[in-house]
């Protein structure tokens, strides 16, 4: 059987491209040359360059010969190939926002650059939905609901490339109702490697039958840029029957209601802080199960240093399920028991990574697009183009313990380091994406309930060890009963490779003795190098904390 692909959209350059998978195309995917313009190289000099070359992270920052602005597969696939023949480190960019130094570091000599690839399509030889991997998440969502009324469950950062989102196992507001947005993909498209060092595409689907089947695996939740360029995915949810594309992926809310608060440092001592963190824990502890009204909720504890003025509180919940207000209003006095009545206050100054939402104090019933628009583009972090960052994560099987919430408090409110962009972040997880097997994705954390972000962000290079040094020592003190890390356990899962950990390889750091590969990836590792090994044999396609070849036997 052979399947056969023309994405249809709004770039014509790709629609001209014809792709081939199945088992007949696994030997010989796609051309290496191919009719057509190459892409644009933008060289040292050129004023588009310095953009180019750093991401939303401004610490990390590269000197390449060149960057390859691809708008094709085919342009993709004579790139990699020019600069494997040249013996040129590779990197790849989607939109950018890679936290570490994946993309952009001192060995990387031609950055593939898929910005341009960012059509959004529905493909009728496949009955999915094709987003190419330069597409940023507000495009692919506007675009979806838009043409189809459809969505994916992905991140609320509207600047997001798919690129490296899709690849890490992305999960935003919707995933507790709807699940991770792999749990919907049904292919991808990748230009690798072979043996002898001939660059190709390869088109691979979750289909049971086909042979290049783990690759798409290794896409679902496998990281970015560890076995070729993405160029696009497609999305079909499993259970989906019906022909209509309107019926192939979730459809969102008519309607949600959005809420946020400020809660005053003020207001908040050592005992009310560790029973607003511990009661946070608690109500997604009871609150897991898919389909309770629970699960259409999410929520944000944003915890800013006391420097800031105000911890947030951000939380949305589907307006259409019955006893939404309600189940809000519950969610809301739960959380925030411990504090004195009056103590909340409009969100008036920029909390988290937000900025000022004051209108939402009193929780507003808004049309689902119009909510991703307002907290998707609310978020100075993503616009200051200045800031540099250190960032550390975890899964939260079970609530904090008081001890952790104190470590938490002990920190936020120091006076050594007053920097109000510094800030401990808890997350809403599980509901539908629990529901999945470990093994049935690349994304092996399955029955977390909430995560946590711990980070901070400032502005000059001066400022860099203060700021490194206040982030590791809040996280190694809340896990510190583990050395220093979310070890996969009982109570915590490990780290999410989304939010890539600078230190996570150094041993001075993660004292844990648990490979930082086993804290990202758990037990799916092994299986992720076995599929290295097959699709990139030469290892062209690496990073500071990319998967490994496996040893020789």
């Amino acid at each position: 059987m052979k399947r056969r692909s023309v994405l249809t959209g709004t770039a014509a350059a790709i629609a001209a491209t014809t792709l081939e998978a199945g088992p007949a195309a696994s030997a010989a995917t796609a051309a290496t040359t191919g009719p057509g313009p190459d892409a644009v190289s933008v060289l040292p000099g050129d004023p588009r360059y310095p953009d180019l070359v750093v991401g939303n992270n401004s610490r990390w920052v590269a000197h390449p010969e060149s960057v390859r602005l691809v708008r094709t597969t085919e342009q993709v696939v004579r790139a990699v190939q020019e600069a494997v023949d040249g013996n040129k480190r590779i990197s790849v960019r989607s939109g950018g926002h890679c936290y570490a130094d994946f993309v952009f570091n001192p060995e990387v000599r031609v950055v593939i650059d898929t910005s341009m690839l960012d059509s959004v399509a529905y493909d009728e030889k496949m009955q999915a939905f094709s987003v190419g991997a330069g597409s940023t998440l507000l495009h692919a969502y506007e675009s979806l609901f838009r043409g189809w009324g459809v969505t994916v469950p992905g991140g609320m950062c509207y600047s997001v490339g798919a690129g490296g989102h899709i690849s890490g196992g992305g999960y935003g507001m919707l995933s507790r109702r709807h699940g991770l947005t792999v749990d919907h993909l049904y292919a991808v498209e990748v230009v690798v490697v072979d043996t002898r060092g001939r660059a190709r595409s390869v088109v691979a689907t979750r289909e049971a039958d086909d042979p290049d089947r783990d690759l798409w695996w290794a896409h679902t939740g496998g990281g970015g840029g560890n076995f070729g360029v993405v160029t696009r995915y497609w999305f079909r949810s499993p259970g989906a029957t019906d022909t209509a594309p309107s019926s192939l992926l979730p459809r969102p809310p008519k309607e949600v209601l959005v809420s946020a608060l400020a809660l005053p440092w003020s207001e908040l001592d050592k005992d009310s802080f560790t029973a607003l963190v511990r009661a946070f824990g608690e109500w997604h502890e009871k609150n897991g199960a898919p389909e309770s009204t629970g699960a259409s909720l999410c929520s944000f504890l944003m915890m800013n240093h006391k420097a800031n003025g105000s911890i947030g509180l951000l939380t949305q919940i589907d307006a259409t399920v019955p006893g939404a207000e309600k189940a809000l209003d519950e969610f809301i006095a739960d959380v925030t028991a411990s504090m004195s009545d009056g103590a909340l206050r409009p969100m008036s100054a920029p909390v988290g990574e937000l900025g000022p939402l004051p209108d939402l104090f009193t929780p507003q019933r808004l049309s689902w697009l119009h909510s991703v628009k307002l907290l998707g583009t609310s978020n100075p972090t993503l616009t200051n183009p200045t800031l540099r960052g250190h960032h550390k994560s975890a899964y939260l099987r079970k609530n904090v313990t008081e001890a952790q919430a104190q470590a938490m408090y002990r920190h936020l409110t120091r006076t050594d380091h007053e920097n109000p962009q510094s800030m401990v972040v808890l997350l809403s997880y599980g509901g539908r994406i629990n529901t999945v097997r470990p093994g049935d994705t690349a994304s092996a954390q399955r029955d977390s309930v909430f995560k946590g972000l711990f980070q901070s962000f400032w502005a000059g290079s001066g400022d860099d060890a203060a700021n490194i040094g206040w982030t590791r020592d809040v996280f190694g003190e809340v896990f510190s009963a583990t050395g220093g890390y979310p070890v996969p356990g009982p109570a915590t899962d490990g780290c999410y490779i989304n939010y890539p950990d600078a230190d996570i390889t150094d041993t001075g750091v993660n004292t844990t003795g648990v490979p930082w590969y086993t804290l990202y990836y758990k037990g799916n590792y092994p299986r992720l190098q076995q599929i290295k090994a097959t699709y990139d044999p030469r290892n062209t396609f690496r990073h500071s904390q990319s998967i490994t070849l496996p040893n020789p036997t």
